[in-house]
């Protein structure tokens, strides 16, 4: 399965429309700042699924800060990264990814790509801004392999 991972698009869509017709994933993840981005781009590709979360510039919303998701049996916590701040210290997110078992842990809101697997498994993305970069995770036979791109 690939899975495609954008966050702090801030109404630059372009680079969204770019990888998803280049990569053509099976999974988008949009992590925030601005969901209505995310939305529009989802009402362009009806059949692909979004999973996405509000960011600190979403405004009010009934939305969760943050979800758990599964996919292909690989557990993944998402959230924008404010309400770990991330912008200071990635240790609130660590904790919380650890506490609940994820293997992926993915953030935005620092506009600061990050791809890294922890030295105990975890895998941590921040895909930057979309404008600029995204998050590309492949999923195949309980393997994990992350990677954050550059925009083209």
């Amino acid at each position: 399965m690939k899975i495609l991972v954008f966050s702090d698009s801030h109404r630059s869509l372009a680079g969204m429309y770019h990888a998803i017709e280049r990569q053509q994933p099976q999974q988008i993840i949009h992590l925030g700042d601005l969901m209505e981005d995310a939305e529009e781009v989802a009402y362009a590709y009806p059949k692909l699924p979004f999973c996405m979360v509000p960011g600190n510039c979403d405004g009010w919303t009934m939305e969760p800060l943050k979800k758990q998701i599964t996919l292909e049996g690989v557990s993944i916590l998402l959230s924008h990264g404010h309400v770990w701040g991330v912008k200071q210290s990635y240790h609130a997110a660590y904790a919380d990814a650890r506490a609940c078992g994820a293997q992926i842990l993915l953030f935005g809101h620092t506009h600061k790509a990050l791809c890294e697997q922890l030295e105990d498994g975890l895998w941590v993305m921040n895909p930057g801004m979309s404008r600029s970069s995204y998050g590309l995770i492949e999923l195949e036979n309980g393997q994990i392999h992350c990677t954050v791109l550059p925009q083209e």
